[in-house]
């Protein structure tokens, strides 16, 4: 069992973490281990030749989750779409539609709900940012360690004793190192038992990459989908390898995998969660609060961007494609383009007092720096037909008209 050899010399080399912890990466990975057995090269039957297929959303109290449920709830009933999640849902989330628990890491557990439900779509979307754990405390920056599991205990902050570097110093390395491997490898190991469980019943699965899976090396305006990607934070990484193991299972075993990469995505509905281009969502909230914000990107830093209403539609749009339509597996998908200072001269449009001032995180802006400024969405136009509906003009005015109105009901109450 390669796989379980791989985990244990790891841990090993890791250092002395609670037992209890560590046994649960290797219980985890059991799961890994012993579903991606006896696959053959099977073709699931389309779920449009069924009027309802039922959906399973993973992860389903992110920035996208809720919405998606939404969307499709009212394509295919309330009831043929569960959301799910490890935390408990606010009152408005339960009452709107099936939400149970769902740990990715438990593979039967997962297997159950996907067997007892009927599950025939199955979304896979991970909280994780792309600044959550790259911003983490000193340790972290200097040795490249990184979380990548939104549910996972945050490193131990580090007390250096120079008098001791052999014991202080030392134990608070093995510890963070420790948890890192917990952390590191749950996503890894989630997604493997997704794919497994997907390619056992059949299902329709997306799971969702990012601008974040192009690195530096990358070409930047536009990227195109197929490129060298390289990225160098562990969120870019383990999208990168999501992508690549989505297609193997595709082209291995005959699953029904689709992933979009979305650009930075822009909501009125959910406050930011540790990302790079958060930015794009605070200035709003500020210019309609305060009148002043503080930008921690450079001004002329370009991302490719997209309001969440056309995300939404485009994943609808990407899981009800015909498969026989689809030349590829994972497809880049773009909207509108723009720098901090160019949403801030379309924001003054309408609030003209309103003042930005910039005080750039290095770590933030390495990132972006590495990012595509566009992506080149030339296939999905053509072989789904995605096209957007705002650009910047709209995408702002749709946005301060929300958080305005958000914020007269709030007062009134």
């Amino acid at each position: 069992m390669p796989v379980m050899q791989l985990l244990r010399g790891a841990v090993k080399h890791a250092g002395s973490g609670p037992r209890c912890s560590v046994q649960r990466v290797i219980s985890a990975a059991r799961g890994v281990s012993s579903s991606s057995r006896h696959f053959g090269k099977t073709h699931p039957p389309s779920c449009a030749d069924t009027d309802h297929p039922k959906v399973l959303i993973t992860g389903g109290l992110g920035q996208l989750g809720v919405g998606l449920a939404k969307l499709l709830r009212r394509r295919f009933g309330k009831n043929n779409v569960i959301l799910s999640d490890i935390r408990k849902p606010p009152n408005h989330v339960y009452h709107n539609g099936p939400f149970i628990f769902s740990d990715i890491l438990d593979y039967k557990n997962l297997r159950e709900i996907v067997v007892n439900n009927n599950i025939s779509w199955l979304v896979h979307y991970s909280a994780v940012l792309s600044a959550v754990g790259e911003n983490n405390v000193a340790l972290a920056k200097e040795v490249n360690i990184t979380g990548t599991c939104a549910h996972s205990p945050k490193l131990p902050k580090v007390s250096c004793s120079i008098a001791d570097p052999e014991g202080t110093f030392a134990a608070a390395i093995r510890a963070a190192l420790t948890q890192t491997l917990m952390r590191s490898l749950s996503l890894f190991i989630g997604l493997h038992n997704i794919l497994d469980i997907a390619t056992e019943h059949g299902l329709r699965l997306f799971v969702p990459s990012t601008i974040g899976a192009f690195g530096p090396s990358s070409p930047r305006d536009p990227a195109p989908e197929l490129c060298v990607q390289r990225p160098r934070t562990i969120y870019g990484v383990s999208k990168v390898h999501a992508e690549l193991m989505g297609e193997y299972y595709h082209h291995r075993y005959g699953l029904d995998f689709r992933c979009l990469r979305y650009p930075g995505i822009i909501s009125a509905d959910s406050q930011p969660g540790g990302g790079t281009t958060d930015y794009a969502v605070q200035i709003f909230h500020a210019a309609v609060k305060t009148g002043c914000f503080e930008c921690n990107l450079r001004s002329d830093t370009r991302l490719p961007m997209m309001y969440i209403d056309d995300c939404l539609r485009a994943t609808l749009e990407f899981l009800e494609a015909p498969a026989e339509s689809l030349l590829s597996r994972t497809y880049n998908i773009n909207a509108t383009s723009f720098t901090p200072h160019d949403l801030v001269r379309e924001l003054q449009k309408t609030l003209p007092v309103l003042k930005i001032t910039y005080n750039v995180d290095p770590v933030l802006q390495a990132i972006a720096d590495g990012w595509p400024m566009a992506l080149e969405d030339g296939a999905a136009r053509r072989d789904w037909g995605w096209k957007h509906e705002y650009d910047l003009s709209e995408l702002v005015r749709t946005m301060l008209t929300h958080i305005s109105t958000g914020n007269q009901l709030a007062q009134a109450y």
